[in-house]
């Protein structure tokens, strides 16, 4: 990409589509100046242009709650940017996730960021232990303990596969899933690291995906 691909509207700005790169959600939509992608590009942290106060300013310079640049791409317009981030506290003033917390329509299905919010949870009840949570009682048992569950849910999706039910092996799936996130919360193994391990396996090496 060279910047003059790029499309700056009348007043010198581009939209700018802010992503949590962890879990995928749109955590804002902000706007940048050619100087406001400058100093991103430069230091690695989110930069933007307030249209309101007409300055450029530092996303987290007040909060602390910065963010660390991972990867921008443009549209097929070259008229908006999506910038993938590491977030490092709350997006939105208010202190939630992402500014785009109200709700104006939605299904029954489930959110897209479940196993974000599970390793939340997970994190919380090991940092906060809680009488009678099932997850603090893992922690408090120790390493044996998640280990242990994890080889009898790996059993139970075994089974449930050679009695070719799909529910079961669903539900059984479910559980192992959830008891491996414990255990990487416990041994400090982050989802980043995982995708990462992924991408190297599958995607980044010559061939592409699938080989």
């Amino acid at each position: 990409m060279t910047m003059d691909e790029l499309h700056f509207n009348q007043n010198g700005l581009i939209p700018a589509i802010i992503q949590d790169v962890q879990d995928g959600r749109v955590l804002t939509l902000a706007y940048m100046n050619q100087a406001a992608l400058d100093k991103t590009l430069e230091t690695g942290e989110t930069w933007l242009f307030s249209r309101s106060r007409q300055v450029l300013w530092l996303k987290g310079e007040s909060s602390g709650n910065t963010q660390s640049v991972k990867h921008i791409s443009y549209d097929c317009d070259n008229d908006a940017l999506l910038v993938q981030v590491e977030r490092h506290g709350p997006a939105c003033h208010t202190g939630a996730h992402t500014c785009f917390h109200k709700n104006l329509y939605t299904t029954d299905s489930p959110s897209a960021d479940i196993m974000t919010q599970i390793t939340q949870n997970i994190r919380d009840r090991r940092q906060n232990p809680k009488e009678g949570a099932y997850t603090s009682y893992l922690f408090r048992e120790g390493i044996d303990k998640i280990l242990k569950k994890i080889g009898e849910e790996t059993s139970e999706v075994i089974i449930g596969a050679k009695n070719d039910d799909r529910q079961e092996v669903t539900w059984e799936i479910a559980d192992l899933t959830y008891h491996t996130l414990v255990l990487m919360e416990a041994l400090g193994v982050s989802s980043s690291d995982i995708k990462t391990e992924l991408y190297r396996r599958h995607i980044e090496k010559e061939g592409g995906p699938g080989d």
